[in-house]
């Protein structure tokens, strides 16, 4: 019986060099694990960025990805934040032609969503939220004719309180 392969969240802080993100990908890519969701962006510390990464991993692959993570060069920080209490969301952007004007907006009320640009021809939609969400709003604008879709990864942050090193 093979081990259960759940989705698991990382957080890897690494320093803002040429490279860093190459070695993080590389490291996934030498393990055979698909990367479903990759962001990166700086974080308020100087010359440090933060890489979210989901995967779908069994619990010691999730292991020996977070210790692997560890020797690399540039990397300071990893948590597998997957069984802690987080804060996920993602982004998408939505094109669709302006013929459903209408219908699309009252589609984005009931999601949330907001329109960002509306031209003679076409309207964009923005909605961000969890993967259900995005995914739930992508599957009912579909009838309408998605013309482009953009989507972010996942970005997550740790609920609760700040820990003590970083409230000095």
């Amino acid at each position: 019986m093979t081990p259960e392969r759940t989705s698991h969240t990382f957080i890897v802080l690494v320093e803002d060099l040429p490279g860093a993100l190459n070695r993080v990908v590389s490291l996934f890519r030498r393990r055979v694990v698909n990367i479903d969701s990759l962001t990166v962006g700086r974080t308020e510390r100087s010359g440090v960025s933060r890489i979210t990464l989901v995967v779908r991993a069994d619990a010691n692959a999730a292991r020996l990805l977070e210790a692997n993570l560890y020797k690399l060069v540039d990397v300071i920080e990893v948590r597998d934040v997957t069984a802690e209490p987080v804060v996920v969301r993602e982004m998408a952007f939505v094109k669709l032609g302006a013929q459903f004007r209408g219908e699309v907006m009252q589609m984005c009320d009931v999601f949330r969503a907001r329109v960002v640009d509306l031209g003679p021809a076409s309207i964009t939609v923005e909605s961000t939220g969890s993967q259900d969400k995005i995914d739930g709003l992508i599957e009912a604008l579909k009838p309408f004719g998605i013309v482009e879709l953009v989507r972010t990864g996942a970005v997550a942050i740790a609920r609760g309180p700040i820990s003590p090193e970083v409230q000095t």
